[in-house]
């Protein structure tokens, strides 16, 4: 089973993996962008997420597992990797396992360790729209508003539905195994786990993922890091302050 992507432009290789919930359909803005410079972006849909395959298993090892194929399947190799939020803990456990596959490592908004579980509010909302015929975004919207007061992440969570065959809104995600199995995203990177190319690590001003307490975990598993704070962003900082986040991923690259 090969994860579905979007691939754009044409150049050196650069792939996209989204965080939790979410769908390469989230990085198109910052994917044409990276494209328009002559970069290939792949932007990649996870296991139960956007449109690749569902499956009973959902862990970072199993994770980082399909990116292999993935690159195996579309003949990749020595390519740049981004990843935000649970695609950064993908990113970074796939790099130490295939250092020679990565050229370079972009991490948004995650550590290396371990994250108590945080999305219980999220799960009960989307839950509750599976329950539910519905028969438009915005009544979708009214519902997830008694669970979740942040608009801009409703509009994110709503980004998961679809109008299937039978003319109803239904929501693209694996939500029986991702509310099952949410302990999965909290995991920290192996103690052993080191990556000793350039990597990137932004975090968002307003964000906690990042604290200061982490970098030291951050260099002792990637002795050839820097951390870059995007100024009045929060975790989703590539669709907070996207010209910022933009600005720092191709000084990065291009360096």
């Amino acid at each position: 089973m090969i994860l579905h992507s979007n691939i754009i432009g044409e150049g050196k290789p650069f792939l996209i993996l989204h965080g939790f919930l979410g769908s390469g359909d989230n990085w198109k803005t910052f994917g044409r962008a990276l494209a328009d410079i002559g970069i290939e972006v792949h932007l990649i849909d996870a296991r139960n997420h956007g449109r690749s395959f569902h499956h009973e298993n959902f862990n970072y090892e199993l994770m980082a597992a399909d990116l292999k194929s993935y690159a195996a399947q579309h003949s990749l190799d020595n390519f740049i990797l981004l990843g935000h939020s649970m695609g950064g803990k993908t990113s970074m456990l796939f790099s130490t396992l295939f250092p020679e596959m990565v050229e370079k490592l972009i991490v948004a908004d995650i550590a290396p360790r371990y994250y108590p579980i945080h999305h219980d509010q999220i799960l009960a909302g989307l839950n509750k729209l599976d329950q539910i015929k519905l028969t438009s975004r915005s009544e979708a919207d009214e519902i997830l508003a008694s669970y979740i007061a942040e608009f801009g992440v409703r509009q994110f969570l709503l980004k998961n539905l679809y109008w299937n065959e039978d003319k109803q809104l239904k929501l693209r995600l694996n939500l029986q195994v991702l509310t099952e199995k949410v302990e999965e995203v909290g995991e920290s990177l192996p103690p052993e786990a080191i990556y000793s190319k350039p990597t990137l690590f932004l975090k968002g001003e307003y964000s906690e993922y990042i604290s200061q307490t982490d970098e030291a975990d951050i260099k002792r598993h990637f002795p050839d890091s820097k951390i870059v704070e995007i100024p009045e962003a929060g975790h989703w900082l590539h669709a907070e302050k996207p010209e910022e986040f933009f600005e720092q991923v191709l000084k990065f690259v291009s360096n």
